[in-house]
């Protein structure tokens, strides 16, 4: 009898199913919660998951992980075999209270710039990778709109970095809103910048 994550079980001509998918999406949550895989490593790697077809395309999103690769006759079963303990919350998984701290590190940017965030950051870092992951976000955008004011007063004497300043401000005022909406709705919000002062390892 073959056990589900097994070698042999890869076949990698057979069309997926979602059961398939969800199986390496599995693998690769658990990855990025034990920090096998960075923020955009693991996003790259679930979008190509998401998107594949059959199995060959399945087996090098887990290559590097040190588990058995998953085929199309494993299941959540098999990626749960495949971990090697529960560890923490799924990252993109929330509770109602996980999403209503998400929301209040965004919208406290208005009253406690970076504080606010930071705090819950340093609280979520260990017990929820969704407030986690949503603090780091918005200590992000804060420490960039920050950045990018300073260096844009610097240089106000160009016409772009005075277009850019405004940029920002409308941003500022505008995006924690959003971001505070779609966190109370357990979306993986993800700010509009150009980079991030603190990646996410």
């Amino acid at each position: 009898m073959r056990r589900p994550g097994d070698r042999s079980v890869v076949q990698p001509h057979l069309r997926l199913t979602h059961a398939d998918r969800d199986a390496v999406a599995e693998v690769l949550r658990e990855a990025y919660s034990q920090g096998q895989l960075d923020e955009d490593e693991f996003e790259e790697r679930l979008d190509t998951a998401m998107r594949a077809k059959v199995g060959a395309e399945l087996e090098p999103l887990t290559a590097d992980l040190g588990v058995a690769p998953l085929g199309p006759t494993a299941g959540p079963a098999a990626a749960a075999a495949a971990t090697t303990g529960p560890g923490p919350k799924e990252p993109l998984e929330s509770t109602s209270t996980e999403r209503v701290l998400a929301g209040v590190g965004h919208a406290g940017n208005y009253f406690f710039p970076v504080v606010a965030p930071l705090v819950l950051f340093l609280v979520g870092d260990r017990t929820s990778p969704y407030l986690r992951r949503q603090a780091l976000e918005s200590l992000n955008f804060q420490l960039f709109c920050i950045i990018g004011g300073i260096a844009s007063v610097l240089l106000a004497w160009l016409v772009l970095p005075v277009a850019i300043l405004i940029c920002i401000l409308v941003g500022w005022m505008v995006l924690p809103a959003v971001a505070t909406v779609a966190s109370l709705l357990g979306r993986n919000w993800r700010y509009p910048m150009p980079f991030r002062v603190i990646k996410d390892d």
